[in-house]
């Protein structure tokens, strides 16, 4: 089966600012999940939310780091299943950055679909990645515009 998911984003902002918002554990939590992430290659990590029974998942996303080029380039790995440390998805997220005269382009690719009871929370992820890049949008732009909530 093995699928992947591919989406580009453009943010009319710097690289760095961007950045921020895919490494900064506190401002990851409000775009995506509660999380204990540090940007430090090797470093496990959670990503936490609700259980999703449907999709077979515990609400809880094991992650670690994998690879870190400030501004550029972040990837980690991205395993769920549905609890008592059982993993039925082991998957990579790809971050990566192109400054543009006018801002940044981010690619985001998350691989590793490949078990037919990973289709599920492949469909989910799809469209909700498409929906994260959104609100990371809606951040930056409460944040510039004097706005604290998004």
């Amino acid at each position: 089966m093995k699928k992947v998911i591919k989406h580009q984003f453009f943010y009319p902002h710097a690289p760095e600012l961007v950045w921020e918002y895919l490494t900064n554990s506190e401002l990851m939590s409000q775009w995506l999940m509660k999380n204990d992430f540090q940007p430090i290659v090797g470093f496990d990590f959670q990503f936490r939310t609700g259980p999703i029974p449907n999709l077979n998942f515990d609400g809880i996303f094991y992650c670690k780091v994998l690879e870190i080029v400030p501004h550029k380039r972040l990837s980690y790995s991205w395993n769920s299943g549905p609890g008592d440390g059982e993993i039925n998805l082991e998957s990579v997220v790809i971050w990566q950055l192109e400054p543009k005269d006018n801002g940044t382009v981010v690619y985001l690719e998350h691989s590793g679909f490949e078990k037919e009871e990973n289709l599920t929370m492949y469909n989910g992820l799809l469209q909700g990645w498409l929906e994260k890049f959104e609100k990371i949008a809606k951040l930056i732009n409460a944040t510039e515009h004097g706005h604290t909530n998004a």
